[in-house]
């Protein structure tokens, strides 16, 4: 569940259900890796999947790129809507997950986990610990 305040989630067209799905599931591991490893500080999908994760050759997130250059647009027009798509596609997939997410917009929207437990790991203060007695 995704915490923003006059928000709207877009359907992404062009895609079928299954590749959706593939993407939604890499961007979901994407951000347990970021969660798992990153002690609280807040995200924005360009972290995850742009600069030095901007090859999305071979992964899930190629067939949104593919889309856009079999519509016939150049390389850089196909990159820039490539990445609005992702946008949507990330933003839905924040919204369907059980975990509790703030967001504040910036250049871009930044996300933070703000659930308390989360797969074993538990929020105590601004960091995740594992193991943690049940009397905490």
């Amino acid at each position: 569940m995704i915490l923003i305040v006059y928000s709207k989630i877009k359907n992404v067209s062009g895609l079928d259900d299954n590749q959706k799905i593939g993407i939604k599931e890499f961007l979901r591991g994407k951000v347990d890796d970021w969660i798992a490893n990153c002690n609280g500080d807040e995200f924005a999908a360009r972290d995850l999947v742009g600069g030095a994760n901007r090859n999305w050759s071979g992964t899930p997130l190629e067939s949104i790129y593919r889309k856009h250059i079999s519509l016939g647009k150049s390389e850089k027009a196909a990159n820039k809507a490539a990445g609005v798509d992702l946008g949507w596609l990330f933003k839905t997939m924040l919204y369907e997950d059980k975990r509790k997410f703030s967001s504040r917009k910036k250049y871009v929207w930044h996300y933070r986990c703000v659930s308390r437990i989360y797969c074993g790991l538990q929020l105590i203060g601004k960091k995740y610990y594992r193991n943690v007695p049940d009397n905490l």
